[in-house]
């Protein structure tokens, strides 16, 4: 395109220009529907669109790259530049937006003292072997080589998290050895604490914020030297984590006016335009006084709804931007219908401790060991063992856990444990069958005869507990973020003493389609159920799990998110294109033995 510059304002080709900006992550939407929502924001009047890029998507093992499907990067930027838009590409090794570990990848936490974010040498070459990988394919799509990347960012939100300016300049040096010319920027908390933390020489300092856009340009303004005041994040909104009582909506009113203002006085990208949603498990969590993690939807209350929906935010947005920039009309080339395909009974069901040993492979260990260590970086785990030395299980207590406990003695849901219950010692009071070689209990003599055994003659086997663990999602903000290893890290206390001895199966569930139905259906145990439906026509549904407890959903094989009867959400979106016409599969994995035997597709969201 040209050559683009940071003085007194941004320019392309000594020509100024206003950063209109929205915020829209290409791996939380279909790449069908790319065009679609990118022409919705040039229409908008946005001249530009930004995105984070996620590290863990695009290097899901050490080594192993991604860049096709939902991650063409590539081919996302080149269709923003058909559509006339500008790019800010923001792919700095951490990227938080409520993301899984912050877009860091879980294989990182595989090394055992592993620290993240600041100028530790095992940290940083990790960095600079996915950028020799990723930034080759970046480079080219600068405007200085024809392209519409205008901007990137070096780190993020960065003085929330730490202050080492040496991490700073060795990730600019490795962007600048890998090709990176256009100009780079800080986004930061409006604050002199954080901007002091997270500036860095020669990257302009930009501001993450939602509201009283005056008092916080004027803070910024002291840290530009004389450069332009840019909104790198204008929060639309907000993110809903479960549990939280209902849909976090943003002030409409208030927010307008911000907007009017950011763009009297200067630049703005605005996040969410589209929010879309957290696929799989790549939900991220919070941790302040307690765990929190997100619900799949990252609707964001967002300009356009998680499907991708025109809200009266978008309307009245519409009005605002068209008072500084000609608003376009371009029509809108993809035909989205929502569609409603009813109730849907369950085909097959089968319990996990069935079709174990077609899923997971045991790994033995005389302790148990956390996910990471086992190859593992997301999904479920499943600890079992024989309770061969205690005579009751009276008491039970996880050390080194996250972040959820389902607790099964022979096949019986006994106990759930989340988050700090994990460390608490549980009293449990439970009797054991007997073991083996012994009666289990006695019963009254005839006259005469000695004490008989109700299983006389019978060698009964040990009790078998199971321990099946979820990793809720690596929280993505903070401290915490270096003690994410999931599953049992120490070990589990019964009666006061460790038990050893273990078999240890790894479920990240990305092989469902070798769940043999086959087996035997325990009811009220963590179970796979499998519904089949037939579509005519293809279009956008919500999945309505009501009556259903905890798990994870899964569409002609697409892991489509979690689901939880807590709330806020009670329905998970299904985009059109994963749909086929013909049969199409849904699986339900439902740890909580809570299933009614149906759910119902629906046409519209419910968000709570």
């Amino acid at each position: 395109m040209g050559k683009f510059e940071i003085k007194d304002s941004f320019y392309m080709d000594g020509k100024p220009v206003k950063i209109i900006s929205g915020a829209f992550h290409y791996f939380r939407t279909v790449p069908e529907y790319w065009r679609d929502r990118l022409e919705k924001l040039r229409n908008l009047g946005c001249n530009t669109v930004e995105t984070y890029i996620p590290w863990n998507m695009h290097e899901p093992e050490k080594g192993k790259f991604c860049f096709e499907g939902l991650l063409d990067i590539e081919r996302f930027v080149s269709l923003a530049q058909e559509l006339g838009l500008y790019v800010i590409l923001r792919p700095s090794p951490y990227i938080c937006a409520e993301w899984e570990f912050g877009g860091l990848p879980a294989w990182l936490l595989r090394e055992e003292g592993m620290k993240l974010r600041i100028s530790y040498p095992p940290f940083l070459k990790h960095v600079e072997e996915y950028y020799r990988v990723l930034l080759p394919k970046l480079a080219p799509m600068q405007c200085t080589r024809g392209g519409p990347v205008i901007l990137m960012q070096v780190e993020n939100e960065y003085g929330y998290y730490a202050n080492d300016t040496g991490y700073l300049e060795a990730v600019r040096r490795l962007m600048a050895d890998g090709g990176v010319e256009v100009p780079l920027v800080t986004s930061d908390g409006p604050f002199p604490e954080s901007l002091n933390a997270g500036k860095l020489q020669g990257a302009l300092p930009t501001g993450n914020f939602g509201s009283r856009t005056e008092e916080r340009f004027e803070t910024l303004k002291k840290y530009t030297d004389g450069g332009p005041l840019m909104c790198t994040e204008f929060w639309v909104g907000w993110f809903d984590h479960w549990g939280n009582g209902g849909h976090i909506r943003g002030n409409l009113e208030e927010s307008v006016k911000d907007l009017d203002k950011m763009l009297e006085l200067g630049h703005v990208n605005i996040y969410m335009f589209e929010g879309g949603t957290n696929f799989g498990f790549m939900n991220g969590s919070n941790y302040y006084d307690e765990l929190t993690p997100d619900v799949t939807s990252y609707d964001y209350d967002g300009v356009l709804t998680e499907d991708g929906r025109i809200t009266e935010k978008y309307r009245r947005y519409q009005e605002v931007i068209g008072k500084y920039t000609e608003l376009p009309n371009l029509p809108l080339s993809t035909e989205i219908r929502r569609k409603e395909y009813g109730k849907l009974e369950v085909r097959e069901r089968v319990s996990l401790v069935s079709t174990l040993d077609s899923i997971s492979e045991s790994v033995p260990s005389l302790y148990p060991q956390p996910m990471e260590s086992l190859g593992q970086n997301y999904g479920y785990i499943l600890y079992r063992t024989r309770l061969h030395s205690e005579e009751n299980l009276e008491k039970i207590r996880l050390w080194g856990a996250g972040d959820r406990a389902d607790i099964l003695l022979e096949n019986r849901l006994v106990l759930t444990l989340y988050d700090r219950e994990l460390l608490e010692e549980r009293e449990l009071g439970l009797e054991l069958p007997a073991k083996r070689g012994e009666p289990s209990r006695k019963l009254p003599a005839e006259k005469g005869e000695p004490p008989r055994s109700l299983s006389a003659g019978k060698e009964e086997p040990e009790a078998r507990l199971d321990i099946l663990m979820e990793n809720m999602g690596r929280v993505n903000f903070g401290p915490r973020m270096e003690l994410q290893r999931k599953g049992i890290g120490q070990c589990v206390q019964i009666n006061g003493h460790m038990h050893n001895h273990w078999e240890q199966y790894p479920l990240p569930l990305d092989n469902v389609e070798k769940v043999d139905f086959s087996g035997e259906y325990i009811p009220g145990t963590p179970a796979f159920y499998r519904f089949v439906f037939d579509v005519q026509e293809t279009g956008d549904t919500f999945l309505d799990f009501d009556g259903w407890g905890k798990g994870c959903a899964f569409v002609n094989g697409f892991n489509i998110g979690r689901f939880w009867e807590t709330g806020p959400q009670k329905r998970l979106y299904i985009p059109g294109p994963l749909l086929r016409q013909g049969e199409n599969e849904i699986i339900l994995f439902e740890t909580e033995g809570k299933a009614p035997g149906s759910i119902f597709l629906k046409d519209a969201p419910d968000l709570g």
